[in-house]
């Protein structure tokens, strides 16, 4: 597998005769995978390789910052996409002069020098200047350079379509199980460790906070049963997700996940955190004993539930 940026250097005939799935796949969720798994499929059938073209960021870092929730970062989603089977991934910089492009010019820069010759996409897909292009201008695109659309409809089991807004509302919903379940993977996110207030440690259960940017602070506060990922290690996990009311005066972090059965220093290094059950939600303690009675009980129902 190779993982391409299309700057001026990138050579686009590696597009001639692929079978290809594109969108951004933030998520990367079991909706993607069909997508992906079907570039995959006919790219077996006709021998060409499987790509999947995506962006090197997402689009609504430039159209919709105000209100942008993601839930995976731009690197990992590429990572993510580059383990996920296909045989190459390209990203298409999502540059202004890109995305102010017509439907038309966006793909004769898109494949200007190779095409498809099968292209994987959702029915609801859109591209170019206010995103005129559709899957009509796919066909009749697709009828004058031999490229093949496949235009799919992802649903869930529910007969609901499968959309990272909707597994973005369970999320925030505290509804960690069927976000889980339509993402086909836990929920995980990855952070920097930075220095907290030290109460953990004075209570008996030290945390690595985490100071999760605005628009990756998808999900809904409480506190969760989780993994942590450590130097390519799994440990259980205890996590508060949201500034504790007990601590909101002095609280440097916005989550904190308690290791089980880890020893260290993990200041400055990233770790990232899959989420599996969500326990309660926050709550203010009347005093210093029930909170650590309360918070000894969470950590319990982790090691003998996970």
């Amino acid at each position: 597998m190779a993982l391409y940026i299309a700057d001026e250097t990138f050579d686009s005939s590696i597009f001639a005769g692929a079978s290809c799935a594109f969108g951004v796949f933030d998520g990367l969720h079991t909706g993607h995978r069909y997508l992906l798994n079907s570039a995959i499929q006919s790219a077996r059938e006709t021998g060409g390789r499987s790509i999947a073209i995506t962006f090197n960021i997402d689009p609504d870092e430039v159209f919709h910052p105000d209100r942008l929730k993601k839930l995976l970062r731009n690197a990992d989603r590429l990572q993510a996409l580059a383990g996920s089977g296909v045989d190459d991934v390209v990203a298409l910089p999502f540059t202004e002069d890109f995305y102010k492009k017509s439907p038309e010019e966006f793909l004769a820069t898109a494949f200007p020098s190779g095409v498809p010759a099968h292209l994987h996409v959702g029915e609801d897909f859109r591209f170019g200047s206010r995103a005129a292009g559709t899957v009509e201008t796919l066909r009749e695109w697709a009828a004058k350079t031999g490229c093949e659309i496949h235009a799919h409809k992802l649903v869930s089991d529910d007969g609901r379509p499968i959309t990272a807004t909707r597994i973005r509302l369970l999320l925030l919903d505290c509804d960690i199980k069927e976000a889980n379940r339509l993402l086909g993977h836990p929920y995980a996110l990855r952070e920097t460790v930075r220095p907290g207030r030290g109460d953990g440690a004075d209570f008996g259960f030290a945390t690595a906070n985490l100071q999760v940017k605005p628009h990756d602070r998808v999900l809904g506060e409480g506190v969760y049963a989780a993994y942590a990922l450590v130097d390519g290690a799994r440990y259980k996990a205890a996590v508060s997700v949201g500034v504790a009311p007990t601590f909101e005066a002095t609280s440097t972090a916005n989550m904190e996940v308690h290791i089980l059965d880890y020893e260290g220093n993990l200041h400055g290094n990233d770790i990232a955190v899959e989420f599996m059950e969500y326990l309660r939600p926050m709550k203010k303690f009347d005093s210093v004993d029930e909170l650590i009675a309360t918070v000894k009980a969470d950590i319990q129902w982790v090691r003998d539930n996970l």
